[in-house]
């Protein structure tokens, strides 16, 4: 059975509670992703190539897919590939393009 009583109408005005304070791990993750921001900003042709290292907590698929999240974001197509203990981050070219899990386009017949 459901209950009904008279409450006070302040209650209802007040709005939701203060936000909650982040958490260590969600404002390490916040920084994170402002770093990952500044620097896809700063590619501005091919020439310009950043190294992000990995500390031994971090889990490399987990950085490679916030890089492609913030770059996706953002608009612009980027290149990561592994390097040493880390990845190196470039603006897509051609060049750098992969075609992995593609067939070859067959040529076309004339």
């Amino acid at each position: 059975m459901v209950t009904v009583r008279k409450t006070d109408p302040a209650l209802m005005d007040k709005g939701s509670q203060r936000p909650r304070e982040l958490s260590p791990a969600a404002r390490e993750r916040e920084q994170q992703h402002r770093q990952f921001k500044r620097l896809i900003g700063q590619l501005k042709g091919p020439e310009q190539v950043f190294e992000v290292r990995l500390d031994a907590k971090e889990k490399p698929i987990t950085i490679r897919q916030r890089l492609l999240r913030v770059a996706s974001e953002a608009n612009v197509e980027i290149a990561v590939r592994k390097h040493g203990d880390g990845f190196l981050v470039g603006l897509l070219t051609p060049e750098r393009r992969t075609n992995r899990g593609r067939r070859a386009a067959a040529a076309p017949k004339s």
